[in-house]
């Protein structure tokens, strides 16, 4: 943990966890805790944090070593925590401990996030290092948490150029996304030439989710996990946010069957269908976006993708 976090802050979470003092006298609110925010206090929540990030590291461990090409820690990708605080339901940041341990084997490291919050804390941890491609695609901070990820937020000293945002409108979806996806993040790693890629594939992306505004369907999720794929490249991918459970659900299992190669049949098995509205596993529905909606995701992602071929993509050679 420390790694990535300062002793007091994990010193912090395991006693507040045990309730080995009063909270008063922790002051949970230093360390990023309220019982009124997105991160109460509650009873073994730094064993259930230290067990996600475990599984992250043995993941990161197997691809490291080479005895998988791909290894998926679902319950990882807490990509808001920071080194002093918790933040956006996230006590332990297990992407930037991953990377850490493939940084310490002396790897280069692609980090790319495709959930609909910016990958903040990750972002934050390797702001000045070029060892690491930061690129984040997410919901633009003008109107979602954490009000963060601008085109403008591309790295300090000699990690200029290393921290890549693409914000999205409301309302983006698959195509107009997948466009954004292939126009930046398959030449940038290209150009990187990582030796490891690592993944946040959080789904609150998706159209049903009641907490973010994204419109993707699991034909577009699917999709971008297709692109990561084609990369070739050693592969850790983690989890990470989603509201919708049966489509959490339905849309990692179709991530996994692409690591896997594997086409799962879209009926879902009768033992847990009832879990979930849905009986198959893949999306039908399209959306039905306004036009003048669609028009202003177009020409919000076209002008964002503008400025960062100028100010960010350049420095790797791509105009």
């Amino acid at each position: 943990m420390e790694w990535v976090h300062t002793r007091d802050y994990v010193a912090a979470v395991r006693s507040l966890s045990a309730g080995l003092a009063p909270a008063q006298a922790l002051q949970p609110e230093r360390f990023g805790f309220s019982e009124q925010g997105d991160n109460p206090v509650y009873p073994g929540m730094y064993d259930a944090a230290l067990l996600s990030s475990g599984a992250t590291l043995v993941a990161a461990e197997l691809v490291a070593e080479k005895r998988v090409d791909a290894a998926f820690s679902i319950s990882g990708g807490l990509h808001h925590a920071a080194p002093t605080h918790a933040s956006g339901f996230c006590i332990f940041n297990d992407p930037a401990i991953a990377i850490r341990y493939f940084l310490d084997r002396g790897l280069r490291v692609a980090y790319v996030d495709v959930d609909a919050h910016h990958g903040d804390g990750v972002q934050d941890v390797f702001y000045p290092d070029d060892r690491v491609l930061t690129i984040s695609i997410h919901e633009s901070g003008q109107y979602l948490f954490p009000g963060t990820g601008f085109v403008s937020e591309a790295g300090v000293g000699d990690g200029v150029g290393y921290s890549v945002n693409v914000p999205l409108f409301p309302y983006t979806e698959d195509e107009l996304y997948l466009w954004a996806f292939r126009e930046v993040v398959p030449p940038l790693i290209r150009a990187f030439a990582p030796d490891v890629l690592v993944t946040q594939l959080g789904i609150d992306s998706y159209h049903s989710d009641p907490i973010t505004h994204l419109q993707l369907t699991s034909r577009g999720y699917v999709e971008v996990i297709r692109e990561f794929a084609k990369l070739g490249l050693p592969w850790l991918a983690l989890g990470g946010g989603g509201y919708d459970v049966g489509a959490v659900a339905r849309c990692w299992s179709l991530a996994y069957g692409v690591m896997l190669g594997v086409e799962w049949p879209d009926r879902i098995p009768e033992a847990v269908s009832g879990q979930y509205p849905s009986t198959n596993l893949r999306d039908t529905v399209a959306m039905d976006v306004p036009d003048n909606m669609r028009q202003q995701a177009r020409q919000y992602l076209e002008d964002g993708v503008a400025n960062l071929r100028r100010e960010v993509m350049s420095k790797h050679g791509l105009g």
